[in-house]
């Protein structure tokens, strides 16, 4: 017998689009004592032996098919139970039938129904009974306070408040004449404001289906209540069963508490009605032509006039966001960026091309003082195929420039640098490191502490190549500078073009847009060069790895005796 019973049955999960009404549930419920496991040997028949003694079968064999013959009509009762349907039990005919007790309109709904019950003798339960969702029965679990079943464990803030969340469903009416108004901001909310906006407070409905585990003829007391099945219906389909029901597996049992420890085994089966295969497909031909429907809708909302670019222009999208900074000396940091576009590109009049980050503090992580923007900014530009010039095409470039702000009000520049804005679409996350230009000596650093302030670049660009510079070849010898912290951005690119739109129609595969542009081969090929440079050299230098030692140490002497 104990291989077949469980202790403990687990919550099963079921999704469902099927109306919730259509469920129906099987109880059986028997009890399991010695004395009527000893009732029911006795009872079976028992071939004579040569010691006339009685042959006692193991236990092990039995199930709830064959333990229900020669049992007491009180140990044991089967009933099926629909969704959210009330089986009132002993403590609540007793209970309602005193006129003076009920005091809500449901008391006094459930008053008629004992009465009519008793009158037409249709009561089809003796101790299965239900809790519904209206009832004002709350189990312990809905204010449980901890997660797993640890002694050791302590219960966070967010689980304190969900203890006291009783998820029901709410019915909420707007009184005529009267529309509500909704508080964007509540200066002073109150403890139950707190409590029933800021967790998770999903409309569940809820019903019990308990068992009245009393000893014979003393039925109708709280005590002897336990709970036999949670079943819980959400808003969004979700159906949860504790335990989950015995398809193929052992009957649950249930031992009660007191002198006299009762053993109690049940079952929980679903005997609701399939679904004819005809009926399921015009179901499902009917939710097809709802999302069909829907999707028409959704089309008209939207329409299909959407803004192009004219014919020969590329536009380029760039989202993006100032992540974070570290490894910078001083506290309080802001970031300067700058965005600039090379001759030939536009942009909207009213697109601003630089941008401040907010000043932030910094924090430690991993042993370095890390200052968390996520400060977000967006840029659109544009260019032209024909103002393309004959060589190489210069991309936007992104200058910044980070500072630091002490409590004296005194700024200091800690570091400058630069990315390049990529020139494929996609979603990229680079990292640029800083760099800051020094005084030789230790009299600058101690203006650069005391007094604040220190060398600055008048022109940002020069950071790259100024675009003031008109020559072939930019020297910089004696411009002293000092690495500095890091930087890192978050740039989401997206290029539109017509070309993208023939080549699509063509179905042409492209894997540039400077190659479905047409006039920007030389730009092309110089990706392609460099692409298949990088290649050979990682080949290089896997084949080198790969020799042996003394073969290398060959190749070297070669080379030099060559040399």
């Amino acid at each position: 017998m104990a291989a077949e019973c469980k202790s403990e049955g687990g919550a099963a999960i079921y999704r469902t689009q099927d109306p919730v009404q259509n469920l129906r549930i099987r109880i059986w419920l028997q009890r399991v004592t010695p004395t009527a496991l000893f009732t029911q040997h006795v009872l079976q028949p028992v071939p004579f032996s040569k010691q006339n003694a009685i042959e006692m079968s193991t236990f092990d064999a039995m199930t709830s098919e064959n333990i229900t013959d020669g049992y007491r009509t009180d140990d044991q009762e089967e009933v099926e139970i629909g969704w959210q349907e009330k089986l009132f039990s002993q403590f609540e005919i007793d209970l309602y039938q005193n006129e003076q007790l009920c005091q809500s309109p449901l008391d006094c709904q459930y008053r008629n129904e004992i009465l009519r019950l008793e009158e037409t003798e249709e009561k089809k339960n003796r101790r299965i009974f239900t809790y519904t969702d209206f009832d004002r029965y709350t189990s312990t679990e809905e204010h449980s306070k901890i997660v797993t079943t640890s002694p050791m464990e302590i219960p966070s803030y967010l689980t304190e408040r969900m203890s006291h969340v009783r998820r029901r469903r709410q019915e909420h009416r707007i009184m005529e004449g009267k529309i509500p108004r909704s508080r964007l901001i509540t200066w002073e909310p109150t403890e139950e404001f707190v409590r029933s906006n800021h967790v998770l407070n999903t409309p569940v409905q809820t019903m019990y289906i308990m068992g009245d585990l009393g000893p014979y003829g003393k039925l109708g007391h709280r005590g002897d209540e336990y709970i036999l099945c949670t079943i819980k219906m959400d808003s969004n389909g979700v159906l949860s069963v504790k335990p989950d029901f015995n398809d193929c597996k052992a009957v649950y049992r249930i031992e009660t508490e007191g002198e006299k420890r009762d053993l109690w085994l049940y079952t929980v089966q679903n005997i609701s009605f399939d679904v004819k295969p005809e009926e399921q497909s015009r179901e499902k031909n009917l939710f097809k032509d709802l999302y069909n429907r829907h999707k028409e809708y959704l089309t008209t909302l939207v329409g299909d006039e959407f803004a192009t670019p004219p014919l020969g222009f590329l536009q380029l999208f760039v989202n993006g966001e100032v992540v974070s900074a570290h490894g910078f000396e001083y506290d309080n940091l802001y970031v300067h960026f700058l965005l600039e576009l090379p001759n030939n590109w536009t942009c909207p009049p009213s697109q601003q091309l630089s941008g401040v980050t907010q000043t932030c503090a910094t924090k430690v992580n991993d042993q370095e003082d890390v200052a968390y923007f996520s400060h977000p900014f967006n840029f659109e530009m544009s260019i032209r195929s024909e103002d393309q010039p004959e060589g190489f095409l210069q991309w936007p470039m992104l200058y910044f420039g980070v500072y630091s702000c002490d409590f004296w009000q005194r700024y200091r520049i800690e570091g400058y640098g630069y990315i390049d804005i990529p020139d494929r679409p996609g979603s990229y996350t680079k990292t640029c490191k800083t760099w800051r230009p020094i005084l030789p000596g230790t009299l600058a650093e101690m203006r650069r502490f005391f007094v604040g302030g220190a060398l600055e670049l008048e022109d940002t660009t020069y950071i790259r190549i100024p675009s003031t510079f008109k020559g072939e070849r930019l020297s910089r010898f004696g411009f002293r500078t000092e690495t500095i912290g890091t930087v890192t951005f978050r740039l989401h690119c997206m290029q539109q073009c017509r070309t993208f739109l023939d080549s699509s129609m063509a179905r042409k595969k492209s894997q540039n847009v400077l190659d479905r542009m047409g006039g920007l081969t030389h730009q092309a090929t110089f990706h392609s060069v460099l692409a298949a440079f990088e290649h050979s050299q990682h080949r290089m230098h896997e084949a080198r790895e790969n020799l042996p030692k003394d073969l290398l140490h060959t190749s070297a002497v070669l080379d030099v005796s060559r040399m």
